[in-house]
């Protein structure tokens, strides 16, 4: 299953001018990767947004962020974000 996820910008990884071509690294509780901020022209350094194959979609506030995460936690939907053992 597919979920979209919640993460926080940790650095933005070209500042160019083509917003279509900007890169983020977003952290998902401890884990990092590469995110497209393509559909979120918006974003900045520091934002929380939520992720779906590859592509931030959408910034959201930190609380919500925050609870959305526990709760995919809860629920063990995380383990597609780990590195492969």
């Amino acid at each position: 299953m597919c979920l979209a996820i919640p993460g926080k910008i940790e650095s933005i990884l070209n500042t160019n001018s083509d917003p279509l071509s900007r890169l983020a690294k977003v952290n998902f509780g401890g884990i990092s990767k590469e995110v497209s901020l393509a559909y979120v022209p918006e974003a900045q350094l520091g934002d929380y947004v939520i992720v779906h194959v590859g592509f931030a979609i959408s910034v959201v506030q930190q609380e919500e962020a925050k609870k959305v995460f526990e709760y995919l936690e809860q629920m063990g939907e995380l383990e597609e974000l780990k590195p492969d053992q």
